[in-house]
């Protein structure tokens, strides 16, 4: 097992938890991002997994919809990935992507573990639920994001930039400096923290 795999079944498990105690009638509820509901935000995490196995030529196996069942959904996606992360011939195989070339645990690293953190705060905070991040996380994604250059980072807040309707981060919000580093965190990819 490796850390990355680990880090991925640490984020997945507290995605997980955020779904199954999502009540059916918030489903409906507007998310931070301003074009998604809580399912949608459901919706894109399930999608991104999905990208994350292309590179082996890979598909997610049978399972619900978002739209009948999140839960069951997610956690299908999720295994598929998760089998992915605990296959050392896998988890090491070399991918194209954005970013340049990369093994596929660490753009799945980069990309889908890290979007359960952020997108973890999304549905919390449609849904009424506790937001607080995992402070570990809070801490390796500010040392990521913040050190993203600036053309990079503007091209991150371009939509479009990756793909039709792809938006990655949105204008930044301000946020004192002496915020907390979640606050800061989500100020700089576009996020009002209160």
């Amino acid at each position: 097992m490796t850390e990355i795999a680990d880090r991925y079944r640490r984020r997945a498990d507290a995605f997980e938890r955020k779904i199954a105690a999502v009540r059916p009638e918030q489903w409906s509820n507007p998310s931070p991002c301003e074009a998604w509901n809580a399912r949608d935000v459901v919706d894109h995490i399930v999608a991104m997994h999905g990208y994350m196995l292309r590179p082996l030529d890979r598909e997610p196996g049978p399972a619900a919809s978002v739209g009948e069942d999140p839960l069951a959904a997610f956690r299908a996606v999720r295994a598929d990935v998760q089998a992915v992360l605990d296959d050392p011939d896998l988890a090491g195989a070399e991918c194209d992507t954005p970013l340049g070339r990369m093994t596929v645990e660490r753009q799945i690293d980069e990309v889908v573990g890290d979007d359960l953190v952020l997108h973890g705060w999304d549905l919390a905070r449609a849904t009424g639920q506790d937001d607080t991040m995992d402070p570990e996380d809070v801490t390796r994604l500010w040392s990521t994001t913040a050190a993203i250059p600036a053309d990079l980072m503007e091209k991150y807040r371009t939509p479009g930039a990756f793909g039709p309707g792809v938006e990655v981060f949105g204008p930044e919000v301000k946020v004192p400096v002496d915020a907390p580093l979640q606050d800061r965190l989500l100020g700089l990819i576009g996020r009002a923290p209160r």
